[in-house]
């Protein structure tokens, strides 16, 4: 007993050296003129290059700009269906990798969360300067959720006019629990670098959409990630920690919808955040009691697109759906 005991303040000990590995900045090349928009890129402050898919209307310049950022281990493809819906109805879309995803540097290692708010307002920067007449608004689903929070509820705001969240990951540590939070701390200090695949029961029995066919092709996509670094996921659960607790924050007008069948971010991690949040001129919530995780891609998201089209045009509007507000659909469910 005592040798454990031993190893076991060894262990601890060294795991409060330790700090969990984010990516290095970087240094522009020389002669870096800034930030800039490319065919198939957008070119970040500081040179980095994070892919870009872009859906525009065919004819026209678009009255509605949306930034997209996708979730965890997830890319830009993650947008591949709301894109070309939204472009039809004249509305532009950019889905970009964040770093550490898709084909951006850092693959697999997480960037932090300072670094993934400024790529977000050097999007939005970039989008308002193209598109100068444009309603700019940003969509983040699950991580992107996060992070956008993270960046609207900061001092330095993004220059958006409207948010859009859909599942954001607000999973933090205070909804995580002693146990997982002691075991994850521990785990990004001691084998950080190390790298888990999410387990198979998981996938099967807690699947992110009814969308099966969708589901498969984001698993064989090759710019999927399919294991996580240990330090990576403590980062993503800082992250969340942070959306959780300042989603009241924002200021900006804000859409967020939740899916009555989310088996990824949990009813009272979700309820907790908007208790937390509580009421405020601008903020409103959308409950699909068919909906999953990943909404933009479910069997009904075209009513997610929709709802999203309905209210950038119209923000006091019904939405088209007749979503009811998360909140009292939760609480109601929780009361049963």
């Amino acid at each position: 007993m005592k040798r454990v005991l031993v190893a076991l303040s060894s262990l601890l000990l060294l795991a409060a050296c330790a700090t969990p590995a984010v990516q290095p900045p970087l240094t522009p090349p020389p002669g870096f003129a800034g930030p800039s928009v490319e065919a198939m890129a957008l070119v970040m402050d500081d040179g980095a290059r994070l892919p870009l898919a872009r859906w525009a209307p065919a004819e026209g310049e678009p009255w509605a700009v949306i930034i997209g950022l996708h979730g965890m281990n997830d890319s830009r493809a993650s947008f591949r269906l709301a894109g070309p819906w939204w472009a039809e109805r004249g509305i532009e879309t950019w889905a970009i990798d964040q770093r550490g995803f898709g084909e951006a540097p850092g693959r697999g290692l997480w960037a932090g969360e300072d670094r993934m708010v400024d790529d977000l307002r050097t999007a939005v920067a970039l989008a308002r300067a193209r598109h100068p007449h444009a309603l700019i608004a940003v969509a983040g689903e699950s991580m992107g959720g996060a992070v956008t929070v993270a960046a609207f509820s900061s001092g330095s705001p993004p220059a958006a006019d409207r948010v859009i969240l859909l599942a954001p990951a607000v999973w933090g540590w205070s909804a995580q629990g002693p146990v997982n939070s002691a075991g994850l701390w521990i785990a990004a200090r001691t084998a950080g670098d190390k790298a888990v695949e999410t387990p198979e029961w998981a996938v099967r029995d807690r699947p992110a959409s009814d969308n099966r066919l969708e589901l498969l092709r984001n698993g064989r996509d090759p710019n999927s990630l399919v294991s996580t670094r240990f330090d990576a996921l403590y980062g993503l659960v800082d992250l969340m920690e942070t959306a959780s607790t300042r989603l009241g924050a924002m200021r900006a007008p804000t859409l967020l919808l939740y899916g009555g069948h989310d088996n990824v971010i949990q009813k009272d991690a979700m309820r907790q955040a908007l208790e937390s949040a509580g009421d405020r001129p601008g903020f409103r919530t959308g409950f699909y009691p068919d909906g999953w995780h990943i909404l933009n891609r479910d069997l009904q998201a075209e009513t997610v697109y929709r709802d999203v089209e309905a209210w950038l045009r119209d923000a006091a509007a019904p939405l088209p759906s007749g979503a009811a507000p998360v909140l009292p659909a939760l609480t109601r469910a929780s009361s049963r």
